[in-house]
């Protein structure tokens, strides 16, 4: 079928939006009629080459619809279920899935290919170019095919604009609290960043029953909105953060610290570091450039006050199970994702989203269709 889609055709250029050719679901696959597409900070690094992708590239990797058809061999999702997209598909059968790491699934290796997961071709086409969907879902068009290992059923009654950031940002930032860092009831838990991943992180840690959550961000506005969702402290920089931090802990410093910001700097993990108390927990969620290799660190402190220092990808927990957990928060109005919805706007306006987004204006920007786009 002809859609349209956001394609980066270059480095460092907006998004276009184009016409693509969407090829119809094989074996394994279904397609989706997409309702709303979360604009996170990820797809923004395929525009500047932090994340390298074939191009021309289709972006979006969080997203929200219905079914409209079915492949063969597909089960448990029919015609008309409401869907979220997961950006890691998982098999359920590699080393990493059987030790229960499936958000680490070995089909992530393959997930900036291009190539469809059910057969190896490619499934979007503009003009004679073939085109990489990010993360093989590529949610910047009013339709998708993709593999059923990426698709997650919903309840009906969750807004789509609300389920569309189920996807990455929530998960990933909630799970970077509950399940990577493990905060406890009554720990002191910093968050660096709170745009989409970090807002949920700060929620993660409150829902937890974290003492004192520390929100740290140049932004004055999302600093404020922090403080709505649960945050008791409130600096502009890991620097200001120092002092206050030492005094609010008697000295202590915090038991985890998260760092949730869009664009990953090497020198940040030293600042981090420093705000950890000993024995503590560094959690980096943020996500740098694939060429970054240089990390400012502390070996000295680092093995002597015992700190650990982890990775983060999606929480660390499988979109299949976590997806109905953060639902079931979210209707109990324990977790509040409606109020991260900072705009939405059209497809067209992306490039004006993403700059709202480089602006500090959003939580999470969220790009909505209708009929005009179908």
């Amino acid at each position: 079928m002809k859609t349209k889609g956001a394609l980066l055709w270059e480095l460092n250029s907006p998004f276009k939006v184009d016409e693509i050719d969407l090829g119809d679901p094989v074996a394994d696959e279904v397609q989706i009629r997409l309702h709303a597409a979360g604009m996170c900070h990820s797809d923004y690094h395929i525009t500047t080459g932090a994340t390298p992708i074939g191009l021309p590239a289709l972006g979006g990797h969080e997203g929200a619809g219905v079914v409209t058809k079915v492949g063969k061999n597909v089960t448990g999702i029919e015609e008309g279920d409401h869907v979220i997209l997961a950006f890691i598909p998982a098999c359920g059968e590699c080393p990493p899935c059987l030790k229960g790491f499936r958000s680490l699934c070995d089909r992530g290796a393959v997930l900036l290919g291009g190539k469809a997961i059910a057969d190896g071709t490619s499934r979007i086409h503009a003009g004679s170019h073939e085109v990489s969907p990010m993360n093989l879902l590529g949610t910047f068009a009013p339709y998708m095919t993709v593999h059923k290992d990426s698709v997650v059923k919903i309840d009906k009654d969750i807004p789509f604009e609300t389920a569309a950031i189920m996807g990455c940002a929530v998960p990933t930032g909630f799970g970077s609290a509950t399940n990577v860092a493990q905060v406890q009831a009554g720990e002191t838990v910093i968050i660096v960043g709170v745009g989409g991943i970090g807002m949920s992180a700060l929620q993660g840690a409150v829902i937890s029953g974290a003492k004192q959550v520390i929100a740290i961000d140049p932004n004055e506005w999302k600093r404020e909105q922090a403080v709505k969702f649960g945050a008791t402290h409130v600096y502009p920089t890991m620097a200001e953060a120092i002092a206050p931090v030492i005094d609010v802990t008697h000295g202590l410093m915090a038991d985890k610290v998260i760092i949730a910001v869009g664009e990953m700097k090497g020198e940040y993990i030293e600042e981090a570091l420093i705000l950890t108390a000993k024995t503590g927990t560094c959690v980096v969620t943020g996500m740098g450039a694939m060429t970054d290799v240089d990390v400012k660190l502390n070996l000295f402190l680092f093995t002597m006050l015992q700190k650990t220092l982890k990775g983060n990808i999606f929480g660390g927990g499988s979109s299949h199970i976590e997806t109905p957990r953060l639902a079931a928060l979210y209707k109990s109005g324990l977790l509040n994702i409606d109020d991260m919805v900072t705009r939405t706007y059209k497809l067209e306006d992306i490039n004006s989203g993403y700059q709202d987004m480089l602006d500090g204006k959003n939580i999470r920007g969220v790009i909505k269709y209708d009929e005009s786009d179908w």
